[in-house]
């Protein structure tokens, strides 16, 4: 079924998109898990070929395309690997809150080179002692003339080794009452004095997802870096975290379906006992219970994203979705694995590299015990 805001356009995007990535990214996919890092020059490739944050205004390097560009891209990048989540957090995560909460001449100075590649970007708000709990980070702010100094840790940090511009949560006024109205954004270059980056983290999965800490010493960064008001960041972090949820639950939905292709291929050709392992009632009935619950996830994802783009509150929906199709994910990494048998633990299958990046999404943008309490509280129920 194809969704309601799929047209001829966005067909035609991806075809030029999968022509793209068959020549710049699969081909060179298992190398970059290896080196543990997308380089530049892919990200330079994707934004000559306007790939990069479609949906800006012409005058900051974009075209004003709706975000069905954005799920398109979304999907055909997942299609590649799940370690290409990075360049879905720049396009429909980071870069919003540039255009939503800067001013004209931050726009100016940022957004056109995050289109061209030559600027990556991330978001800072996950800390060693603070995760969900946003209201609980230390990292401060304190205003000295025209500049702020910033100190704190951030880590499991996305795009943080390549970063130039980071969306930095801190505290302005770390006696705030409640805590989360102290809560601001600041914006922090590269260059920055005081400002360095840990180590880079070696996670389970997502090797070619560059993940890192980032830390704050004294670091100087100049007032006008402050993005929109003080002590109104985390009203900006809940407006944003919608579309940053819908993003995950578009790739976990991909994910499935790759994965099911994959198996489904696989358990057509390998054979046991003399006969194909499609032909076994278990294999038939498994993968058709996969199936359906992918479907489901989809059609239900699909109006969402439908809800979203006609700017309806979908916060219980999205954190629904969130939810869902990552645990799903989780679930159809593990049977497809199964169907594999010893092959489906061998690196050099596709399946395995998928089953070490499927947990991860239950974990970042909200974990999916916060989605549940979401969808708790708009209940009614606490």
């Amino acid at each position: 079924m194809k969704p309601p805001y799929i047209k001829e356009e966005h067909d035609i995007l991806r075809q030029s998109l999968k022509r793209l990535l068959e020549k710049e990214a699969y081909p060179h996919f298992t190398k970059w898990e290896r080196d543990g890092l997308v380089p530049r020059s892919f990200w330079k490739k994707l934004g000559e070929e306007g790939y990069l944050c479609p949906w800006l205004e012409e005058k900051y390097g974009g075209f004003q395309a709706d975000f069905g560009y954005s799920v398109v891209i979304n999907e055909e990048l997942e299609k590649v690997g799940t370690g290409l989540i990075g360049i879905g957090l720049h396009n429909d995560i980071v870069v919003p809150y540039l255009y939503e909460y800067g001013t004209e001449e931050q726009r100016k100075r940022w957004l056109p080179k995050c289109t061209t590649g030559d600027v990556i970007t991330s978001i800072a708000m996950t800390e060693p002692g603070a995760g969900s709990d946003l209201a609980g980070i230390r990292t401060t702010a304190k205003k000295n003339g025209d500049h702020y100094i910033l100190n704190g840790e951030k880590t499991f940090i996305t795009n943080g080794i390549q970063s130039d511009l980071i969306v930095v949560v801190c505290k302005t006024d770390p006696h705030a009452q409640p805590a989360h109205k102290g809560i601001s954004l600041l914006v922090v270059e590269k260059d920055t004095p005081g400002f360095s980056r840990g180590k880079k983290l070696d996670k389970v999965g997502l090797h070619s997802q560059d993940t890192s800490e980032l830390i704050f010493d004294d670091a100087v960064v100049p007032a006008e870096n402050l993005l929109g008001e003080e002590g109104k960041g985390f009203y900006y972090l809940m407006n944003q975290l919608q579309q940053e949820r819908l993003i995950v639950g578009i790739g976990a939905v991909t994910a499935c379906e790759t994965m099911l292709d994959l198996t489904i291929e696989y358990v057509k050709n390998r054979e046991a006992f003399g006969q194909s392992i499609s032909s076994f009632q278990n294999t038939q009935f498994k993968l058709a219970e996969l199936l359906t619950e992918v479907r489901i996830g989809r059609v239900f994802l699909d109006q969402t994203i439908h809800a979203h783009m006609k700017g309806e509150d979908v916060v219980t929906e999205v954190s629904m979705a969130k939810w869902w199709t990552t645990d799903l994910v989780k679930k159809v990494a593990l049977q497809c694995m199964q169907f594999h048998g010893g092959y489906g633990y061998m690196e050099e299958y596709e399946i395995a590299r998928r089953f070490r990046d499927a947990p991860v999404t239950a974990i970042y943008a909200g974990s999916n015990e916060i989605m549940k309490s979401i969808i708790a509280k708009k209940m009614g129920l606490s």
